[in-house]
This record gives C-alpha cells, structure tokens and sequence, in this order.
C-alpha cells in the first residue's frame, strides 16, 4: 500500500517541456495510486506571466494521456499553483515564502519542502543563493533540493556548480537525477549480482571475458541540438549514465543495501578506474558524428537546426574502461552510445571466459569450437534476461548450437511497471538516496572523462564518419578486435 507523503513541491522551470513531460505526467501517477492525495501542493516558477488557471490547463493537458478518468485530473490540478519569477530578483522570493507558508497551512503538508530545479545549470547556484538568504528553507520540515544533468562540462565547473549549491543544501539533502538510476533492469542489478549465487561466484576476471554497455538511440538530435552542441555524446551519456551502470556491475558487495552502504562501494569503484594518458586514449576510445543514411532519407548531424556546416561534436562514443582492482583485473568494459544508430537498445552483455580446456576440440575430427557463454541484461525498450549457452539442436549429432535462456517481460507487466521519473519522486519524498548519484561520484567520473576531452580537443577529427540506421563507425569494431573481442549487440538475435 502506498504511504501518503505529505510536502509542498517549488518547481523551477515550472512552465518548460521537462516539468511538462516527465514531472507532471510522473506526479499525476503517484497521485492515482496514492503517494500523493490531500497534502500536498505544487508551485511552478518561471518568467512567463500565467496564472493559476492557465496553469492548471497546461498540466491537464500534459497528464491528459495517463490513466484517470477527468474528475480525477480536476482534483489533481486544483493542487498546482503558478508564480511568475526572475531568478535573480531577491522579492520574487519573498512572495514565493509567503505563498509556500499559506499552501503549508491550507494543504497540512507538516512543512516539508522539495525545491526542484528544472532550469538551465547556471542559474542553480543564484536560486540557492536567494533561498537561503530570503529564508526559504523551513526549519520544521524537510528540506531538498533536485537537481537534473548537465551536473558541469568538467571538473572545474562541476565544482563551482558543486560549491553554489552546497552553501545552502547540506548533501544528505541533494537529489542529483540520472534517469537511468530509475530504470527497472538497473535498479535490479544489485539483486541479481547479489542474491543468486551462481552469478556471484563467477562475477570476476577468472571467469568474464568483457562486459558491455550499450546505449543506442536511433533518432538523431532532434530539436536538442543547441544542448547537443555544448555537450557531445561524452558528456551526456558517458560521464552518467554509462559510468553508473558501470558501478553497480563493477562494485563490491555493500554490507547492507542502504544509501550509505551502496555509495560507499561506487565511491570506491570510481576512485579505481584507470585514467589513460593523453596519449593511450587515442587507442582506448573512438568518437563519431553520423552523416545522412544510405538512402538519403536520414539528414546529417551538421543539417539540423542550431548546428555549424563545420560542427566537430561527437554523436557517437565508443570506449574501453579498465578497473584497478583485483576482481577486474585486465578485464575490459567496453561503453559505446550513439544518436541514429540501428535500432534503440539499452543492454548489458556479460561475456564469459571460453572453456580453456576444450574436451571437444578434435572430437571425430569435427574440431568444435565451443562460442562464448553471453549474459544479456535487456533493458530497454523490452525488459528481460538471456543467457545463451552451448548447445545441440536434435538431429545434428554432437555439434554445438546457441541456446538462449530467455526472460522477457510481458506487456501486462510493462504496463505496470514504474516509470523511472515516477521512482526517483517516490525515493526522494522518501528520503531515500540510494538512486541518485553524490558529489564524490561526480568529481571521479569528471576526472576520468576530461582526460579523453582534453585529448580529443587537440585532434581535429574526419566528421562525418558513420552513416545513419549503422552500428557507428568502423573504428568501434576495431577497437574490440583488438583484444580478440567483438560487439553482442547487433551480431544476436536477442
């Protein structure tokens, strides 16, 4: 059963596309299955000058596809409330304390507050500012602060963003967002690392080959290219979302599943990655751009909107990430994400050390060569678990065949199912950090990145190397034949 949580959420941004199309559809469900009902209340901020009413309308609007019969979006919009605000202006504040005081007592929300940024980054440090300084915070309640990606462009940055916040937010009270932490498959990687035995006792270097971390997006940039331009596949998807499902598959068994307990072990994971040379990330990681497709029909990265004939921003990252640890010890893993490649697909593949005394070899002369037993974590856009092994197919003698031991998730289960905007919401009203990332991570993670930035803005890369509706460019490919490996995805039918 849920628990209602009682809280007056302030949304910064409150009129833009994310608030519109990942917070209020998320907030809707929470409210038809009982998270949220009488006590709580929701002001957007933003420059534009609604009101309440016009306000009301837009959230209707943007919940109109969710499940709820119209009474029910009625109920749930009479809760949202609208202030027009400049950032920078201390008495938009002050009005914003007051109506936050009069919503606290009219909707008994015991003075819990959740301040949610869904604005650019540079202005996060100048709304901290001003919430401290014009009395914000409620010292009788909760008090926390969301915060969504890009968390900085390097290290440098990621500190200053780091240092605006933390001088009003204590970090027990940050909520750094990476949507992927609310994706049902990676949530579910600690239980299946750490509660099925079989897995637990082969998860190190004696017995995986490589792991791989696939983010493949077929559609190009869209209307994010004016983003898109300032951050590049590395920073978008690398430094996060990549590197975090890296940690929860390379980490070590936390003594406890709490949020303390798991970031301690990802802290400690992040502190052991092998930071490459300058030199050595020309061998370890390959960047792309995709170009039109071979049918003409998919225009070229440089075509879309808001971006140069002459751009050199990556659209495409392929790498090879080692941990300096005992139990990963020369074991690669590789990431590669990319915008049109052919097909969307984000997965895992644990690919396990080959039989190093093969019986079979010279069985009846047939030389059989036994392929590599595949773990596959699906995890969008169907969920589920494959582990093919070596087999025979009747009739064939003793010959080896793939078998896949599949799961997949039922439609009926996926309609069910969470969404991770409607998760993370749930952990954060909960006080629960486990699903988020902290500053200690994201000063690791930007250490290793801006190495390989540092790198690739001395070389002038041959953009556009890739076509769309491919699998990136060739150099990918290269880059894992080099240890004698190559990609799951793409060459499997899972």
């Amino acid at each position: 059963m849920a628990q209602e949580q009682a809280v007056i959420f302030i949304i910064f941004g409150g009129s833009g596309d994310l608030a519109h199309r990942k917070l209020y559809p998320a907030l809707f469900k929470l409210y038809t299955k009982g998270y949220l009902r009488q006590h709580f209340a929701v002001i957007g901020t933003a420059r534009r000058p609604w009101s309440h009413e016009y306000f009301r309308q837009t959230v209707s609007e943007s919940v109109a596809n969710d499940l709820g019969d119209q009474a029910q979006v009625a109920s749930f919009v009479q809760h949202f409330y609208y202030q027009s605000h400049d950032v920078k202006d201390a008495n938009h504040y002050v009005a914003l304390k007051k109506l936050a005081q009069q919503l606290n007592q009219q909707y008994q929300a015991q003075n819990n507050q959740i301040f949610y940024m869904a604005i650019a980054p540079q202005f996060f440090g100048t709304v901290a500012q001003h919430v401290n300084s014009e009395g914000l915070l409620n010292p009788d309640g909760f008090n926390r602060l969301v915060i969504e990606k890009p968390f900085g462009k390097d290290l440098t940055t990621a500190r200053a963003l780091n240092d605006s916040i933390s001088a009003t937010f204590k970090e027990e009270q940050i909520y750094r967002i990476d949507h992927y932490l609310g994706k049902e498959m990676i949530q579910a990687l600690p239980i299946l690392r750490f509660t099925n035995p079989v897995l637990e006792a082969v998860w190190n270097c004696h017995y995986i080959s490589n792991i791989q971390i696939t983010l493949a997006e077929a559609l190009g940039v869209g209307e994010r290219a004016g983003y898109y331009e300032s951050a590049g596949a590395l920073r978008d998807m690398i430094q996060n979302h990549a590197l975090q499902i890296l940690a929860l598959l390379a980490m070590e068994r936390p003594t406890e599943f709490t949020s303390q307990a798991v970031h301690q072990q990802k802290e400690q994971l992040f502190a052991q990655l092998h930071h490459y040379t300058l030199s050595e990330v020309d061998h370890n990681f390959v960047r792309g751009q995709y170009d039109v497709d071979r049918r003409g029909y998919q225009t070229a990265y440089r075509e879309a909107d808001n971006v140069p004939d002459d751009s050199l921003t990556e659209t495409f990252v392929a790498g090879r990430i080692f941990v300096d640890t005992p139990r990963w010890h020369n074991v690669p893993f590789y990431v590669r994400t990319g915008k049109r490649l052919r097909q969307k697909a984000t997965r895992i593949d644990i690919v396990f050390q080959p039989e190093a005394n093969n019986i079979f070899a010279n069985y009846h002369k047939q030389k059989i060569l036994p392929r590599p037993t595949v773990l596959t974590i699906a995890i969008e856009p169907r969920q589920g678990l494959c582990l093919t092994v070596n087999g025979t197919n009747p009739g064939l003698g003793l010959r080896n065949s793939l078998q896949p031991l599949s799961f997949r998730q039922s439609d009926g289960s996926l309609a069910n199912s969470q969404e991770a905007y409607e998760k993370l919401l749930i952990d954060i009203l909960q006080g629960d950090q486990t699903n988020f990332t902290n500053w200690i991570e994201q000063a690791y993670t930007w250490q290793f990145i801006d190495i390989i930035r540092q790198r690739w803005d001395q070389i002038t890369p041959d953009f556009p190397n890739y076509r769309s509706n491919t699998f990136g460019p060739s150099q990918s490919d290269q880059l894992l034949a080099q240890l004698g490996h190559e990609w799951i995805f793409g060459t499997d039918s899972f």
